[in-house]
């Protein structure tokens, strides 16, 4: 069991040398690009959700 567990710690670590990791300009980027998707998505439900609440509010 032990050896399986070390068999298989050891294989992941050869694997993980073969990923090609973003530069920190890349990764910086891309979170830049997440975060304002996140912050416009954000602000277009609410608006949806603000304009569906009044005309609920206007039948009700």
């Amino acid at each position: 069991m032990i050896t399986k567990a070390f068999g298989f710690l050891a294989e992941v670590k050869a694997e993980v040398k073969k990923v090609t990791w973003p530069t920190r300009a890349e990764a910086l980027g891309g979170t830049a690009v997440v975060v304002v998707v996140v912050l416009l998505m954000a602000l277009f439900l609410g608006v949806v959700d603000a304009i569906l609440s009044k005309i609920v509010q206007s039948l009700i």
